[in-house]
């Protein structure tokens, strides 16, 4: 599998991401400043100060989206979604439904943020992007500090009863986060961009071991961490909800589907139907992208016109789990 990245600010279209063993190897993000409320970190949390760029493809990029929506930023932090496609050239603006063009810098490609940021700038270009409207350039482009930063440093502009990294929950939030990334966050794609059998098997047994596990933990307790949402169910959600329509084929994690897990399955309709997520949810562009966008796994872009999702129907969670 090949995609494309920055060299010295300049763009190749070639870029190899798997080990001599043909597991999926994904590089780290690099631009990691933080916003603080009081600005010690030297950006300040205030309004129209920053722009969120994301697909709604993308699962990283998603769960940013759903952290403005529910801590009631999105008058706060404005936005810009890119086309569900990528090819050679990556990310891109454009007039597609429900894309929203880069009004901030005029870009037409993400690389031109990236470059703008950093002339010489080595590396991927992904979403999300947090961008500095007032110095102009990248603060952040890790997802889970971005969830973060929205979460605990914008309370000044932010719905005052949404907290979803309360003070006696952090260090089981934390370590949620941690235990879910490899298995499944970054398991599906282990699994999809694997290149060889046995990197591969081993993505897809880790992955559902790990599914099988959280299944039993939403047995007894309506979210991962407990009977309140936090973070770590938005970080888990944007899997969930991709799995059926595009890694159970696309990536052939197809052991089982998510709505075969009891638990698992009530828990994605009760995260969907939260007030503020549904909005965020694009399965269009989510399977546009996947199936259009990876030429190796799916070389004639054909986009599967299933499977039918019924996301609205009753979840029971709430009776059950209080």
């Amino acid at each position: 599998m090949a995609l494309g990245m920055l060299v010295d600010g300049k763009w190749t279209s070639k870029r190899e991401q798997e080990d001599k063993q043909g597991r999926f190897v994904r590089p780290s993000t690099t631009f990691r400043h933080h916003i603080t409320a009081d600005g010690s970190s030297g950006y300040k949390a205030e309004r129209d100060r920053y722009h969120l760029y994301v697909s709604l493809a993308c699962p990283w990029a998603h769960r940013t989206l759903i952290m403005r929506s529910l801590k009631g930023l999105t008058d706060i932090i404005t936005v810009s979604i890119v086309d569900p496609f990528m090819g050679d050239d990556g990310w891109f603006f454009s007039d597609y439904p429900g894309a929203i063009s880069d009004d901030v810098n005029g870009a037409q490609y993400l690389r031109d943020l990236y470059i703008k940021a950093e002339p010489s700038y080595t590396g991927r270009v992904t979403v999300p992007i947090l961008w500095d409207k007032q110095t102009g350039t990248i603060v952040n482009n890790e997802s889970r500090e971005i969830i973060r930063i929205f979460d605990t440093e914008f309370s000044e502009f932010a719905k005052p009863d949404v907290d979803l990294y309360p003070k006696d929950l952090r260090q089981s939030i934390d370590e949620t986060i941690d235990a879910i990334y490899q298995p499944i966050n970054n398991g599906v794609y282990r699994a999809g961009f694997a290149v060889k059998q046995e990197a591969y098997e081993e993505a897809v047994t880790e992955l559902f071991e790990a599914l099988d596990h959280w299944d039993q933990v939403l047995g007894k307790q309506r979210y991962l961490c407990g009977n309140q949402l936090t973070e770590a169910d938005v970080c888990m959600f944007t899997t969930l909800l991709r799995f059926d329509p595009v890694y159970y084929v696309h990536f052939k994690c197809n052991l089982r589907h998510i709505w075969d897990y009891p638990n698992l399955s009530g828990y994605l309709r009760d995260i969907y139907q939260t007030p503020g997520v549904k909005e965020t949810c694009n399965l269009d562009h989510i399977k546009q992208h996947y199936y259009r966008s990876h030429p190796g796994v799916n070389p004639h872009g054909i986009v599967p016109l299933g499977p039918v999702m019924d996301l609205d129907r009753e979840h029971g969670r709430d009776r059950l789990y209080h």
